[in-house]
């Protein structure tokens, strides 16, 4: 009796069917020595191609971690800011052939577990920029040890921006986040600060250029290491942020505003430092 042949038919889903798409985790790095490694254990080695750190001339000894890590590690001779750290992440990314671009902080914070499903978002083609959510639940996020002057900030300002741009995202303000190539292609974030707000001001900037914002919920924990804003630089930033939506509807009634204006992003080379032997650090 003769057995059948196997039908393989090709799968109706696109993102099974399209070519493995090339992705590159970046980590903006200041003073990350002590959770360096464990935020790195958690990336789900399948999903990423590449792991770039940039060190923004820190105190400790993040580079040599990084190092022996086997991460690509790029080094800033003088700090430079929040900001200006990640243009670097950024530039590097498109330079190197990335599709999607993860955007993770070093300290911990968030389980970058995760990453595979804000990925399938944007191969999916639901979202072009996908954000981390740390609040799920107010109780969640205060017993998870969110300070609570935190906590009430993050909701007025993100309730002001989701206002303020037409928006329904939960937490504007996370430090996990997944950009499609295009957007860092489109967006001039050469124009944006050095500072903490240039976040703020990269999804603004994406909302301008009509990408699609969404979000998905990620534990996150707090500790002492895990974020490096004080209540000083705090207020600052919820000024700026504000500002920046001020400049938003400028732009939208006539106002030229630099923020907005569709350049190229600049080529910058950037020098990266060679990368160590993965298990004995050596270069």
């Amino acid at each position: 009796m003769a057995i059948p042949s196997k039908i393989v038919s090709e799968s109706s889903d696109p993102a099974i069917n399209q070519p493995r798409r090339r992705v590159i985790a970046v980590m903006p790095a200041y003073n990350a020595a002590d959770t360096l490694e464990r935020t790195v254990a958690d990336i789900p080695k399948h999903c990423v191609d590449d792991i770039l750190l940039v060190d923004d001339a820190s105190q400790d000894n993040t580079v040599e971690v990084a190092h022996q890590l086997g991460l690509t590690v790029i080094e800033h001779a003088e700090n430079r800011g929040y900001g200006a750290n990640q243009k670097t992440c950024y530039r590097y990314a498109l330079q190197h052939g990335a599709d999607y671009i993860v955007m993770i902080h070093p300290d911990y914070q968030y389980d970058s577990r995760v990453i595979p499903a804000a990925l399938q978002v944007l191969e999916l083609g639901i979202c072009d920029v996908v954000l981390g959510s740390r609040i799920r639940t107010r109780r969640e996020a205060l017993d998870g040890g969110m300070p609570r002057y935190k906590y009430l900030a993050n909701r007025m300002l993100t309730a002001a921006e989701n206002f303020a741009l037409g928006q329904n995202v939960a937490d504007f303000h996370s430090g996990f986040r997944v950009y499609r190539r295009q957007v860092l292609e489109t967006i001039p974030f050469d124009q944006n600060s050095d500072d903490f707000v240039f976040d703020t001001q990269l999804l603004v900037q994406a909302v301008h250029f009509e990408f699609k914002l969404g979000d998905i919920p990620v534990p996150v924990r707090y500790f002492e290491e895990a974020s490096s804003i004080n209540f000083k630089r705090s207020m600052k930033y919820g000024r700026q942020t504000l500002w920046t939506l001020v400049q938003y509807w400028a732009n939208v009634l006539g106002c030229e505003v630099p923020l907005f204006q569709n350049t190229s992003v600049t080529d910058n080379a950037v020098k990266t430092s060679p990368h160590p032997d993965p298990v004995s650090g050596e270069r």
